[in-house]
């Protein structure tokens, strides 16, 4: 990465009007498109060119704050989690709801394995449960309305049928839930402190990691094939393998709050966003040092990723905005 990013201006992306809690990027598509989904607490995740930011559609239908927003790898779908107590499955193609999950408490996360046109979606939230949810069964009442159910939240509305995994393991609501690369683990990370990589075949974790902190953001790297875990918590960034459940490859503590961290593993460098200012700062992963400060939010920054192609990096922040900002040094979709 050239000096040159630097004076790259950001794309400031529009539309919402509440604070941005969680972006996605989807998978690079076979002509090199991809695309990006933010949730907002304004109800109403949208998608976007991932390369230009422009607006392509809203997905309406949730009736309370959306907490996290994911797209399957193919783009084909949009899962998202709210906290109208569901979780909904989009088509990213007509923006039509095709399952509501139904939950008796507010969802967090929500996560497809890295397949196309997946039919699983794993989700977790103030549960404090790890669900994996069957899409491929037909539901009759796929558009039904995502209001609460009964308070004692006594069966699902939904018909799509879902288990638990590891009944009563998370101690606290769950903030992120991510499919590994390998298809048999799903990552949780929850407010109890503990990242817990679940064994699928047996329903138990086969590796735990307690944190010093509560957890920020939680995310594969998805631009190498390795594809580490970054995990955010306290001042703190922990990487970990991302083949070897439990592994920890570096903790980086810094001097500031880190609510977000992204791993550009290819450059050795990570992006961060903190809770308690406003900048973006770029990190070397090597000697730890700081090495650009990027000034233009105007709130506490909540959510960052880079592109599949690692190219640029998105941020979410409290003002209701998604930037994106130059990670190369080439000209590069609109920087020119």
């Amino acid at each position: 990465m050239g000096s040159e990013t630097t004076k790259a201006v950001p794309l400031t992306c529009h539309g919402h009007s509440r604070p941005i809690t969680h972006l996605s990027f989807s998978s690079i598509l076979s002509d090199d498109q991809y695309y990006l989904v933010s949730a907002c607490k304004d109800n109403n995740p949208m998608l976007r060119d991932g390369v230009t930011g422009d607006w392509i559609g809203t997905f309406i239908g949730h009736k309370g704050a959306v907490w996290q927003a994911r797209l399957s790898s193919d783009a084909s779908l949009a899962a998202t989690g709210s906290a109208d107590f569901s979780a909904k499955i989009w088509d990213t193609h007509t923006g039509e709801c095709l399952h509501t999950l139904a939950h008796s408490h507010i969802v967090r996360a929500v996560t497809f394995p890295s397949q196309p046109r997946p039919q699983l979606v794993a989700t977790g939230g103030f549960e404090k449960k790890l669900r994996i949810f069957d899409l491929s069964r037909p539901s009759s009442s796929n558009s039904t309305s995502s209001s609460p159910t009964s308070p004692g939240g006594s069966g699902p509305s939904s018909p799509t049928p879902s288990y638990e995994i590891g009944p009563g393991v998370h101690g606290g609501p769950i903030k992120s839930v991510i499919w590994s690369t390998d298809l048999n683990i799903l990552i949780t990370a929850a407010d109890d402190k503990f990242i817990r990589w679940w064994d699928l075949r047996a329903r138990s974790p086969a590796a735990t990691f307690e944190l010093e902190g509560t957890p920020g953001t939680c995310e594969l790297d998805s631009i190498s094939s390795t594809a580490s875990l970054s995990v955010a918590a306290g001042q703190s960034a922990y990487f970990f393998s991302g083949t070897q459940p439990g592994q920890l490859l570096k903790k980086i503590t810094t001097s500031k709050e880190i609510a977000a961290v992204a791993l550009h593993a290819e450059s050795r460098k990570f992006v961060t966003g903190g809770g308690g200012d406003t900048w973006v700062r770029v990190y070397d992963f090597d000697d730890e040092t700081e090495l650009e400060v990027q000034k233009g939010h105007h709130g506490p920054i909540w959510t960052v990723s880079f592109s599949p192609d690692g190219k640029l990096y998105a941020t979410g922040s409290e003002d209701g905005t998604v930037k994106l900002w130059k990670f190369c040094s080439e000209p590069y979709g609109l920087w020119r």
